[in-house]
């Protein structure tokens, strides 16, 4: 499996950036997708998930305002950023979790400025 995130950009405090996550390869073996980020000098954090039987988690600070989903006709995930905070400056990364293991895309980045 290889994943292709893309969406990041930058955007005003209260604004809001959709990510996208293509997945290519064995689709098939994808069981959970997600999202993580990395702010500068910070280790990275999960962020959200989503199983295949459509269950979604969110961390705290994602709660109400972010909203992960999937496509499985175009085996893409997204994640949909609303009320976006100059704290949700990162780099995001998508992820997958496979029969074969754990998959991770390249970053995008997200500068949410004040």
């Amino acid at each position: 499996v290889q994943l292709q995130a893309s969406g990041g950009g930058l955007v005003q405090a209260g604004g809001s950036l959709r990510l996208s996550c293509a997945a290519s390869g064995s689709i098939g073996n994808i069981n959970v997708m997600g999202w993580y980020r990395q702010a500068p000098g910070k280790q990275r954090e999960w962020v959200a998930v989503i199983m295949n039987d459509g269950t979604r988690n969110y961390a705290v600070f994602a709660k109400g305002r972010f909203t992960i989903s999937r496509d499985i006709a175009k085996n893409t995930a997204y994640l949909q950023m609303n009320s976006l905070k100059p704290e949700d400056t990162a780099v995001y990364y998508c992820n997958a979790i496979t029969s074969r293991g754990s998959v991770w895309g390249q970053g995008t980045q997200v500068t949410v400025s004040s």
